[in-house]
């Protein structure tokens, strides 16, 4: 799980008051689904777009071999 998503159960409250819409591709939400808000873009995702997001987040990800953090 990446800290830039906290994930959930659709509630009845979060329907009503938030959203039933994925912020991605706007695919109905329902009671009981898995949804994960994005904190960088404010939004909440279904199970697939948070998937895809994660996966493309990782793939851009920057790798050093050499060296540590702290290491000049």
């Amino acid at each position: 799980m990446s800290v830039c998503f906290v994930d959930e159960v659709a509630t009845r409250e979060i329907l009503l008051r938030v959203t039933n819409v994925c912020g991605e591709c706007y695919c109905d939400l329902k009671e009981g689904d898995p949804i994960y808000y994005d904190l960088e873009h404010y939004r909440y995702l279904c199970e697939v777009c948070y998937e895809k997001i994660k996966e493309e987040m990782n793939d851009q990800r920057e790798v050093f071999e050499e060296g540590g953090l702290f290491e000049l």
